[in-house]
Parts: C-alpha cells; structure tokens; sequence
C-alpha cells in the first residue's frame, strides 16, 4: 500500500517512514556495492533469479 493509498493518518505516516527506511537501505547497499541497484523491470528480472540462477520466466518456459 503506499502513502497515498492510506486509509487513516496513521497508516500514512506509517507508510512514509516506511519509504525513507528502504531508500536510507538502498543507498547503503549501494554505496556497500559500489554502483547503483537495478532499477524496474531489470531490477525485477535481478531480484527474481533463484539459486540456481534462473528466473521466473525461463523457469515457466
């Protein structure tokens, strides 16, 4: 749910700190790694191999 979508004040402040979280996680894990992260569907595709480096989508194949 995003910020937006929120049904109560709470729930969007909630939501908010929710966001600044994984992007403070994000940066960190980038600066760690020393490039950016994937963003979209590359990202996805990334984020969605297995273990035994196939993704979702050769694996329905």
């Amino acid at each position: 749910m995003g910020i937006k979508e929120a049904p109560t004040p709470k729930g969007k402040e909630a939501a908010g700190g929710l966001r600044q979280a994984a992007a403070k996680d994000e940066r960190k894990t980038e600066e760690r790694k020393g490039s950016d992260l994937k963003k979209g569907a590359s990202r996805f595709e990334e984020r969605s191999k297995s273990s035994d480096g196939k993704s979702a989508g050769k694996k329905q194949v």
